[in-house]
């Protein structure tokens, strides 16, 4: 089961719906985290870049933030929470790259979900052996889903 909080905060065409989120993320999330909440919020770049700089200190907005949730230190270990944490993705940032990587809005906006999922599932990509092992996790994700891999071409 998967509780989703689709949250809309730009007004741009193209933007997954409710619907298509939790399509999407019911191909492949099941298999790793049941039940899971997790937020998916699509921002403009005015609060991308806010919340990249508070957090990332990367004065930029960018295509997707993870901001995995994190159990109160008193009930860590005790109580077992399906929350995931929050997505916060740029919906100019992403239509920006789709057409620069000459990519679909659609394939790309999949891929920023599966990719921010699998931040907030613990996976990283600071180290070139984790970097490695998260792009084919997502490649794989993303073509069982009938999407190509989306680092070729890039």
């Amino acid at each position: 089961m998967i509780d989703l909080d689709h949250q809309l905060a730009c007004d741009n065409e193209g933007v997954p719906s409710f619907e298509q989120c939790e399509h999407y993320l019911q191909q492949f999330l099941p298999e790793f985290k049941s039940p899971a909440e997790l937020t998916i919020r699509f921002v403009t770049p005015t609060e991308s870049q806010t919340l990249n700089h508070q957090y990332r200190g990367k004065d930029k907005p960018t295509n997707v933030l993870s901001f995995p949730f994190e159990a109160p230190e008193a009930l860590a270990g005790e109580i077992e929470f399906p929350l995931l944490g929050d997505l916060i993705i740029c919906a100019d940032v992403v239509e920006s790259e789709a057409q620069a990587q000459n990519k679909t809005l659609e394939a790309h906006y999949v891929h920023m979900i599966v990719h921010g999922t699998l931040h907030l599932l613990g996976y990283d990509h600071i180290a070139d052996s984790e970097a490695e092992e998260m792009e084919q996790l997502e490649t794989k994700i993303l073509q069982k889903m009938g999407f190509t891999n989306p680092y070729l071409d890039q």
